[in-house]
């Protein structure tokens, strides 16, 4: 019987599979520390940038990590999710609120501009690979019950730092900003709890799609674990050095805190294993 070419994996397949997200990672970084830098056209086009890289890492690490199958299932779910989402919104206000975006992201499906899903195909695969490695402690029964809750609300969490971020750069606007977060006065709280169902749907769906479709992971979590960390706790540097968004900076910084002592107690128990 002769072997099967898959029997002789390529010398350092495993190496590109690794370097690859993270080269990705590293872009959008970069791309991001040039955001508070830059004003005008430029900051425009950064966002795009921004949105762009996040979304290719996503969709590439999830079919680089857990498999084809699953990197496609990611990129279908999150788009079709956010556009139904969103044009929901739009339509009704439910479940975020009432706000309109500006013509300046340009093209739009069913009103909702081409960079939004995109966004959120930027935060969703990050969201779950997160809550898949603060929920491996936890029972095997109640497993996926904690990584939809962690996926939920690390999604809901990001959006605390990046809303009031866009609607000082004019991306959209909320017709009734009050009653919002302590410190943020341009974004309601209906968004926050609006992101918090979305995140719960997303992430129900996500783990479903991982469960079934995914491979064992063949390649760490490094990058969208990266890309997380510095849009949270970078972006609220930012905030509070040069957007002067004192409000969001203090907000992502305490909604960071029982994910960081969360990961550090699990390091302390792996250590003294």
């Amino acid at each position: 019987m002769i072997p099967s070419v898959a029997a002789f994996p390529l010398p350092g397949a495993q190496r590109v599979r690794q370097i690859v997200p993270l080269v990705l990672a590293v872009a959008l970084v970069g791309t991001a520390i040039a955001y508070p830098l830059s004003d005008g056209d430029t900051r425009d086009a950064v966002s795009w940038a921004i949105v762009l890289l996040g979304g290719v890492l996503s969709v590439v690490h999830a079919s680089l990590s857990r498999g084809l199958r699953t990197g496609l299932g990611v990129l279908a779910l999150v788009l079709a999710a956010s556009i139904g989402f969103e044009s929901l919104g739009l339509a009704t206000g439910f479940p975020y609120g009432t706000w309109t975006y500006s013509s300046v992201l340009g093209p739009t499906l069913l009103g909702v501009p081409f960079l939004v899903p995109l966004a959120w195909l930027m935060m969703a695969w990050p969201s779950w690979v997160l809550a898949d490695r603060l929920a491996r402690p936890v029972r095997p029964a109640r497993r996926r019950l904690a990584r939809v809750a962690w996926g939920a609300g690390i999604f809901a969490a990001w959006d605390v730092v990046l809303d009031p971020q866009m609607v000082q750069a004019g991306y959209w606007t909320w017709a009734h900003p009050s009653p919002g977060l302590p410190g943020i006065d341009t974004v309601p709280l209906t968004n926050l709890a609006g992101w918090v169902f979305a995140g719960l749907v997303l992430m129900t769906l996500l783990d479903l799609l991982v469960t079934r479709t995914a491979d064992a992971p063949r390649t760490g979590d490094a990058a969208p674990l990266l890309v997380l960390g510095w849009m949270t706790l970078g972006g609220a540097l930012a905030h509070a050095g040069w957007l002067d968004l004192p409000g969001s900076a203090f907000w992502g910084v305490v909604l960071a805190v029982p994910v960081l002592v969360t990961l550090a107690v699990q390091h302390r128990r792996t250590a003294r294993r």
